[in-house]
């Protein structure tokens, strides 16, 4: 069996592991807000265990990642997955739109990112 490393390029694999990552950090943050009417210390037992998983991708992510990427980029990478996947989620399950302001907030946001990956 192949390990689990060799599965992707290490180039795309902290990416992948970064957005699966997000989504359970994601939903442990925020899914919660969806049952407001649940008490305030099962959503708080509910999202520790919902970010268990968080960390298990984010982790090996950023320890695969550092082979190839600065931390620097890891965190903007971080930033940047967690602003998408944090929009979808919005979007789709808050059912809350987005307006022309969070996405130009959010091209300034990628613009930075741009910076970080890039040397002058």
């Amino acid at each position: 069996m192949p390990s689990f490393t060799a599965l992707l390029p290490p180039q795309v694999l902290p990416i992948v592991m970064l957005t699966a990552s997000n989504v359970f950090m994601t939903f442990a943050w925020y899914g919660h807000l969806k049952h407001k009417s649940s008490p305030l210390l099962i959503a708080i037992v509910a999202s520790w265990g919902i970010a268990f998983f968080e960390y298990c991708l984010a982790v090996p992510a950023n320890r695969f990642g550092s082979e190839v990427y600065s931390t620097a980029q890891l965190k903007t990478m971080q930033e940047v997955i967690t602003l998408l996947v944090f929009a979808g989620f919005s979007v789709l399950y808050l059912k809350e739109p987005l307006g022309w302001n969070h996405l130009v907030g959010f091209a300034f946001i990628s613009a930075g990112a741009f910076f970080i990956f890039h040397k002058f």
